[in-house]
């Protein structure tokens, strides 16, 4: 049996209820992901950064050019796995990780040793932002209000970076973001028209500790920060 092939459908833990459908499903792209949440770039740059200066250094203590290179191949070679190990993990995550968006919650499947579900429903949502990165790919943040939070550890790298006081739940570096943002706006509307909510209200249940971002009216997103 493979892995998650006891799902009764595709991302979600459970067969769903009378009245809801699966609207959009997707799932990280690994390269953005290790650049992005898995500081890729960063570590890139902190090596290339070390090996320049490791070769100027030994320049300027008289070695030839060939033994400065060869000194400065090994932090290559070490930066080289480190990136390596970036990348696996980045694919991992991304081989293991699908976001549904149904009209009636988003749930995120995470999790590559131990698999966690993450649900969470409109009337929780109290605001929803696209931060684009390039094109169409970018990434969705949910504001979720009411007296429960996610556990950071437990989100990551699914989670708005720095927000650990209350955790953003992020549908991350996805190809289409541009895409799962129309359709969760027209998602959240067409709930508000249903169930009389509107996002905005500072309801008990609904009413985030912070609200960087909201569905506006027409169906659009905010940007996030």
């Amino acid at each position: 049996m493979r892995e998650h092939d006891y799902e009764p459908v595709k991302g979600l833990p459970g067969l769903l209820p009378r009245g809801e459908a699966v609207l959009w499903q997707g799932a990280p792209d690994w390269f953005r992901l290790a650049r992005g949440a898995f500081l890729g770039d960063w570590v890139a740059i902190y090596f290339g950064a070390l090996m320049a200066w490791r070769l100027a250094d030994n320049l300027a203590q008289g070695a030839g050019f060939t033994a400065a290179f060869a000194h400065m191949l090994w932090l290559g070679l070490v930066g080289a796995v480190a990136l390596a190990v970036i990348g696996v993990l980045a694919f991992v995550t991304a081989r293991t990780t699908i976001y549904t968006i149904t009209n009636r919650r988003v749930v995120l499947r995470i999790g590559a040793a131990l698999t966690v579900t993450v649900n969470a429903p409109f009337k929780r949502i109290a605001g929803a932002a696209l931060r684009r990165v390039s094109g169409e790919a970018g990434d969705v943040v949910l504001s979720v209000g009411g007296a429960d939070r996610f556990s950071y550890p437990m989100l990551w790298p699914h989670a708005r970076p720095w927000r650990m006081g209350r955790p953003e739940p992020m549908l991350r570096a996805l190809p289409d973001a541009a895409q799962a943002a129309a359709v969760l706006a027209q998602a959240l509307q067409a709930y508000q028209a249903e169930f009389g909510m509107d996002l905005a209200e500072q309801t008990p249940e609904t009413a985030p500790v912070q609200k960087p971002a909201t569905a506006r009216p027409s169906g659009g997103m905010v940007a996030a920060e």
